[in-house]
């Protein structure tokens, strides 16, 4: 019996700033039947405020506290630790870190990093390789080869991650998906095999779920590529070709 729905936003709801059809009233519906619903999102450009905003102008009825990002995991992460970090995010995501960012006037003692075009220059990069080199810890938001954009396929963070693990030999801890504790945190005690997981990434959303003992719902929107299905093991519970069919799919088994 499936009692929570854990569902991705980017390239399953949504590309940027145009809603994917039909995603909207089939949300609708899930919340019609009393599910358990929350929306899990390893974007690291935007803040909750600016993710929450969008949505709602893009016509999804959500309420703010239901959108569980890795940001936030990331940032109770590096307040339980009592971090210092240097923060490599893009402008729009920093509002949520700015108090928590190292003082100019201290040499940090971590290194965060998200997905961030701005930050991903030689100069900064070689910033975070000297600090990692003297002993900082490398915090990684997420580690996703790629995303959907309106323009076409592009890079994520994971080649500079993996480009500073390279250089300065040492291994980054992951926070976002596909960690089976970010999976476990969303599910607010409800035992993974009552729950599935709908997204778009058939590593981070879909493998990343169902190690973490639920299923997983690939969707054939947003970064999704022919034959994505037949790239992990054990394969996706079910593929459907857009986020509508998933849910058609979950209320024919409640």
């Amino acid at each position: 019996m499936i009692r929570a729905v854990l569902i991705d936003l980017s390239g399953t709801l949504h590309i940027e700033n145009q809603a994917i059809p039909g995603c909207a009233e089939a949300l609708k519906k899930l919340f019609q039947r009393n599910l358990y619903v929350k929306f899990v999102t390893n974007t690291t450009k935007e803040s909750n405020r600016i993710l929450y905003e969008r949505l709602i102008n893009l016509g999804f009825d959500v309420d703010k506290r239901d959108i569980i990002s890795s940001l936030g995991a990331a940032k109770i992460l590096i307040q339980q630790r009592e971090l210092k970090p240097m923060v490599m995010l893009s402008p729009e995501a920093m509002e949520d870190f700015e108090d928590i960012a190292c003082p100019h006037n201290e040499i940090p003692n971590a290194v965060l990093i998200g997905l961030a075009p701005t930050e991903f220059h030689y100069d900064r990069m070689n910033e975070a390789f000297r600090y990692l080199l003297g002993g900082a810890a490398l915090i990684a938001i997420h580690a996703g080869k790629y995303y959907k954009r309106s323009d076409g396929l592009a890079l994520g963070p994971g080649c500079f991650v993996r480009g500073l693990e390279y250089s300065a030999q040492c291994t980054a801890e992951l926070v976002g998906k596909p960690m089976k504790t970010f999976f476990l945190s969303a599910l607010g005690g409800i035992p993974p095999e009552n729950a599935v997981m709908i997204g778009d990434d058939v590593t981070d959303d879909i493998l990343g779920a169902i190690q973490a003992g639920m299923k997983g719902y690939l969707v054939q929107t947003g970064k999704y590529t022919s034959g994505d299905e037949y790239k992990i093991t054990p394969a996706p519970t079910a593929v459907f070709p857009n986020f509508v069919e998933a849910v058609e799919d979950i209320l024919a088994e409640i």
